[in-house]
């Protein structure tokens, strides 16, 4: 066991995934069937999906449902419209290959201090954000909140 890291005492799910060739043109498909994709290279005119989009879109999903979770922990009633548009940056620096990451939340309805409070709850229950906290550069943005609190 690494020093700092915390382990998991009880493993409530494992996703599986199989992958083949990589982002040039591979397949990645899980044991259940239930994602099946080709892989290929981001920016390019290839037919098939990417890590980052991948990851933006697990974390995205991820990170929304956190918010459910710390919003029921506030008492706070989440309008339907939440959303979470997730970009995730592949790029370089001292040639070698990084990634970075915008989370931007859509709480509509929801007063500005009682949002960001959801969105602060969120980034520190997320497995996510637990995993590259420290390790890449991540920025949250609130975006359209409203002047309403909806207290449940």
């Amino acid at each position: 066991m690494t020093q700092g890291i915390t382990p998991i005492e009880k493993i409530l799910y494992t996703a599986k995934a199989h992958t083949t060739g990589g982002r040039e043109g591979g397949a990645s498909r899980t044991s259940d069937g239930h994602l099946d994709v080709k892989l290929s290279v981001p920016g390019t005119h290839g037919s098939g999906t990417n890590p980052e989009q991948l990851f933006a879109v697990g974390w995205s999903a991820c990170f929304l449902s956190a918010i459910k979770i710390v919003a029921a922990r506030m008492k706070v009633k989440l309008p339907a419209e939440v959303a979470i548009d997730a970009e995730v940056d592949l790029g370089t620096t001292n040639g070698g290959y990084l990634i970075q990451a915008r989370l931007n939340v859509c709480l509509p309805g929801i007063e500005r201090e009682v949002a960001q409070k959801l969105v602060d709850g969120a980034h520190l229950e997320c497995p996510y954000s637990k995993a590259t906290h420290g390790n890449i550069t991540v920025v949250t943005n609130l975006i359209d909140t409203g002047a309403a609190t909806h207290v449940a």
